[in-house]
């Protein structure tokens, strides 16, 4: 008697047919908070969007910017173009450039993860022992498809949090150029091809045009292909130098002729200012904000001389004006680097040290507050799934360059400061290859616990499409109640542009601002009126209205500001207040 076999798995095969379908819902979600995403504009995204009028009007030395980079701009002015924008309809424009990025960083996705596993599979092959039969490629519990689910899954999950379509910022393209640098990496030392190390080299130029972080990175990619190719896989000295140096040339073709313009405008070599200012306010416990020559109790540890400071018009309330920077809708903001210039930071070991233990705290706040993966891999290993240890150079160690790699995106930021927009793309370097390097424990059945795992993996996957589709719905059928014409219009915002506009005062004109409110945390109000805002009031207590009617000299500084000529003064001022 013949017994019948047993009917093979069928998941892999459906999941590679729905694997297009599974992209069109994600993407179909994310479109929808591309429309229904509120409001979600602070000073930062103002910055950029000025950046992007420049690049418009092809005012290169305003573009050229020590604290803000140019790509994100670029993309922001191509949108500003593409969709027709006006001044009040150019938040649509700038969610539908978010939008295009999201799916970028889909196409990272899908290439880092695809990278990991032919490294991984290549790897298996070169190191397994020839009577090793437990250390077959078949052994790994995730295959290629179910990778792309879960790293889709998790982009997903971080569109719906800390990197949303209404946050005009460079973060979510940082994140995919980022991902696609790593992915010609591993790329690259799977196949040991030199095209590989040339687009790694161009990804991550087109990072540090995103970000000047990315320069950092570099190097530590770089280091990271000269080490594995060295003790991993054995290579000789001449084939890494050549792969090591063609990544650098072509980062310093995409990335050179930017750092030349600013050493240029500084006077001196100089890639971005961005962290060694924050590292001086963080770390060194110098003032952010108006510092002046003569405040040497607020330099902290840093060493100042500043080129060229605010001009302070009055000491009590400090009142500053910003002539001096012909660019920007809040010239303070848009270039700090202009204001901070020779401001060159020192570390306090003290306040490091605080600072390093704040960032460790919300590293954990973040994974707390995004679960999910970690839940999965405890469900993966309690199926049958482990995690071998062996990061030796004759063990398919495939997973340690990208971990390494997240681990240092954490180190650098958590040296200075962290939050929850810059711990992404590290956790993803270091989740998906985790993930990756899952082997079926001895001893389990191996086509069951495969199949279960890919089961609960595209479970994640449905479910987080299914979570932002529930909260779509939502926003939109809140914009009728709330009586919004779309998620990216602010009442109070576009109703005080308006306001100025009926005034009178449009573009051309120079306002007054009072309060960290009005000024630095949101002034897209008058961005939207076309105005500029050249005196500020410096009033950092909130709610705003009780130290503004308890000035002692109020008349005297709003003459001050009349004598600016600036038409008129805005503030903040809640209704509780």
């Amino acid at each position: 008697m013949t017994l019948p076999l047993s009917e093979p798995n069928r998941l892999p095969y459906w999941l590679r047919r729905l694997w297009p379908i599974y992209c069109f819902l994600a993407a179909l979600v994310t479109f929808g908070y591309a429309l229904y995403d509120p409001y979600q504009i602070d000073g930062d995204a103002v910055s950029y969007m000025d950046i992007g009028d420049l690049i418009r009007a092809h005012n290169w030395h305003g573009v050229v910017n020590g604290y803000w980079n140019p790509l994100y701009p670029a993309a922001l002015a191509l949108g500003h173009v593409v969709f027709h924008a006006t001044r009040f309809t150019e938040l649509h424009a700038y969610y539908m450039v978010n939008f295009g990025v999201f799916l970028l960083e889909m196409l990272a996705i899908v290439a880092f993860t695809d990278a990991l596993i032919q490294l991984r599979d290549l790897r298996e092959d070169s190191t397994a022992s020839p009577n090793a039969g437990s250390f077959l490629p078949a052994s790994f519990v995730l295959d290629r498809y179910t990778l792309r689910y879960l790293g889709v899954g998790l982009l997903v999950i971080s569109t719906q949090r800390e990197l949303s379509m209404g946050k005009v910022r460079p973060d979510a393209l940082l994140q995919a150029f980022l991902l696609l640098g790593l992915a010609a990496l591993l790329k690259h030392l799977a196949s040991s091809q030199l095209r590989y190390a040339a687009l790694m080299g161009i990804f991550l130029g087109l990072a540090y045009l995103t970000k000047s972080f990315a320069f950092l990175f570099t190097l530590l990619c770089i280091i990271a292909l000269i080490l594995f190719r060295a003790f991993w896989q054995r290579h000789s000295a001449s084939r890494i130098a050549a792969a090591s140096l063609l990544a650098l040339v072509c980062f310093l073709v995409i990335a050179g002729p930017f750092i030349a313009a600013l050493s240029r405008q500084k006077g001196r070599f100089d890639f971005g200012d961005s962290g060694t200012l924050n590292y001086a306010w963080f770390i060194s416990g110098t003032e952010k904000m108006h510092l002046q020559p003569n405040q040497t109790s607020l330099f902290g540890a840093s060493e100042v001389h500043l080129k060229h400071p605010e001009k302070q018009l009055l000491q009590s309330p400090g009142i500053f004006s910003y002539r001096q920077l012909p660019y920007g809708t809040y010239p303070d903001w848009f270039d700090n680097s202009f204001w901070n210039d020779q401001v060159k930071a020192h570390m306090n070991p003290r306040i490091e040290i605080v600072v390093v233990g704040q960032c460790i705290v919300r590293i954990i706040r973040y994974i707390a507050n995004h679960p999910e993966a970690w839940l999965l891999l405890v469900l993966l290993l309690l199926m049958g799934g482990c995690l071998s240890r062996d990061w030796q150079p004759s063990s398919n160690a495939f997973w340690v360059a990208p971990f390494l790699l997240g681990l240092g995106v954490l180190g650098i930021y958590g040296m200075v400061n962290i939050e929850d927009r810059y711990i992404t793309v590290g956790l993803l370097a270091i989740l998906l290859p985790l993930f990756a390097a899952l082997r079926l424990s001895t001893g389990v059945e191996a086509s069951a616990t495969r199949t279960a795992a890919s089961a609960a993996v595209v479970l994640l996957a449905i479910l987080a499409v299914g979570e932002s589709a529930r909260t779509v719905g939502e926003l939109r059928r809140e914009l009728p109640f709330a009586g919004l014409p779309a998620g990216w219009y602010s009442p109070s915002i576009f109703g005080a542009a308006h306001a100025l506009n009926d005034m009178g005062v449009g573009p051309g004109d120079t306002v007054a601002c009072i309060g960290t409110t009005a000024c630095l945390y949101d002034p897209y109000w008058a961005r939207l009126a076309g105005v500029r805002v050249l005196t500020e009031i410096y009033v950092p207590t909130t709610p705003l209205y009780p130290s503004f009617a308890a000035m002692p000299n109020r008349d005297e500084a709003i003459d001050v500001v009349r004598r600016q000529g600036d038409k008129v003064l805005i503030g903040y001022f809640t209704l509780a207040s």
